[in-house]
């Protein structure tokens, strides 16, 4: 009982429009008034404190700063044009371009936010000029920049791995395979409604190889950067904290490379940056005092117990995740349901014989649902922004990408050989 009155009390200040940080700190502050535990609450700003200052959350901010700065530098449009001159053929055109160019940009910024706002600007504008229309053209960007987060590197990923002391490298190389097939599965959507939708596509014509090589020659060195910064961990020249930094002064040097980054943008970047990680920094301080008050009131344990009196079995406990983040995450941002129930799942995970790093590939898929599913989609708030559609009608025309990241999800949940393939090949079994 105690367990539902919390979340019930969590879910109405959402609905209430109570800040999602304010929400999780407020929430756990109102139980322990209501328990006369009031001398706890002395804690909280040690345990906000603590919360913020692990070394792994310092990569955070600079993958940020890596998407600001491709944004902004005009590197997208350069990715952009490569993926054109490589699939605008095929059927669904300029749709099928913007899931590959997403999948290209998911390899420098991390982030579905910031795939959501730059790149999806330069993508919606050209299937609109190539006579898409408005539903499909801003649907197809939602769910590409959903591919951010699952494709290496991925802020998700890292702030997992900073919660669970998972390692952050097998965790990217578990998020490859799992981001291309979900790619591919968009893909395939796609096709499938480019007859029926009437979507265009682009001709194939004799100089298609010559066209392919100048505009791999124009973005060479953005479709270098993928490589560089998984590269760099995986022979250990650096850290996954200092391949996010590696990323920013990459993105940094190509936008002066390119001339297409002026001293004049940077305030600008680095200030959009401050406030996107200040709001992320401030729902992790409260949540992980949330955390800690969900392991002090012993809800972990109560729910393995009643977990076991069930009998509950390991697909049993796979699918109980995939409903409860499926509900949260209509209504709470991903980051937070992150830092709000893995306190509880990871002690779950391992008397069910879950691997961890599989199970941050499937968290990670469910808040990419998460983020196209109203009343909270962020991804559909941010690509309304600029489509200017509605978000309900945003969240309809979605629905395709929707349940193909869904079955991706549910294939990876139960074949786990998928997401751990590369990590057991490249680091070897459990590394």
């Amino acid at each position: 009982m105690l367990t539902l009155a919390i979340f019930a009390v969590l879910l109405v200040l959402l609905m209430i429009d109570v800040p999602i940080a304010v929400a999780i700190g407020l929430t756990a502050v109102i139980f322990f008034v209501a328990q006369g535990q009031v001398n706890f609450l002395t804690l909280l700003p040690q345990r906000m404190y603590f919360g913020t200052t692990g070394f792994t959350l310092l990569a955070i901010p600079f993958f940020i700063l890596a998407g600001n700065l491709m944004n902004t530098g005009g590197t997208t449009d350069r990715l952009f044009g490569f993926a054109r001159a490589l699939v605008g053929h095929v059927k669904g055109g300029v749709g099928q371009v913007s899931i590959v160019a997403a999948m290209i940009m998911s390899g420098i910024s991390g982030s579905a936010i910031a795939d959501a706002a730059g790149m999806g600007r330069v993508q919606y504008a050209s299937m609109k000029r190539a006579g898409y229309p408005d539903g499909v053209a801003a649907a197809i960007v939602v769910g590409a920049s959903t591919l951010g987060p699952v494709i290496p590197p991925s802020i998700p990923f890292v702030l997992y791995g900073a919660i669970t002391s998972v390692s952050i490298t097998r965790l990217f190389l578990a998020g490859c395979l799992p981001g291309i097939v979900m790619g591919g599965a968009m893909m395939l959507a796609i096709y499938l409604m480019a007859g029926p939708r009437g979507l265009p596509c682009d001709q194939l014509t004799s100089d298609y190889w010559p066209k392919l090589w100048v505009a791999t020659k124009r973005a060479f060195f953005p479709l270098m950067a993928p490589i560089i910064i998984i590269g760099g961990m995986m022979t250990g020249f650096f850290t996954p904290t200092e391949a996010a930094v590696v990323a920013s002064l990459y993105a940094l040097g190509l936008g002066f490379y390119y001339k297409d980054l002026k001293l004049k943008d940077l305030p600008d970047v680095l200030f959009t940056t401050i406030k996107q990680t200040c709001g992320l920094m401030f729902i992790i301080a409260t949540a992980n005092f949330f955390g800690w008050f969900v392991i002090f009131e012993r809800i972990p344990d109560t729910l393995i117990a009643q977990l076991l009196a069930l009998g509950t079995t390991p697909a049993g406990f796979i699918w109980i995740v995939i409903a409860i983040v499926l509900v949260l995450g209509c209504f709470i941002d991903g980051n937070a349901i992150f830092l709000i129930t893995l306190p509880i799942f990871m002690k779950l995970c391992p008397m069910y014989g879950v691997d961890m790093v599989n199970f941050g590939v499937v968290m990670t898929l469910l808040i990419m649902i998460g983020n196209m599913t109203p009343p909270v989609g962020m991804c559909l708030f941010a690509v309304d922004s600029f489509a200017k559609i509605g978000v309900w009608k945003l969240a309809y025309e979605s629905m395709p990408h929707l349940l193909a990241i869904l079955a991706v999800t549910i294939l990876c949940a139960f074949v786990p050989e998928i997401a751990l393939c590369v990590p057991d090949w490249l680091m070897g079994p459990g590394n």
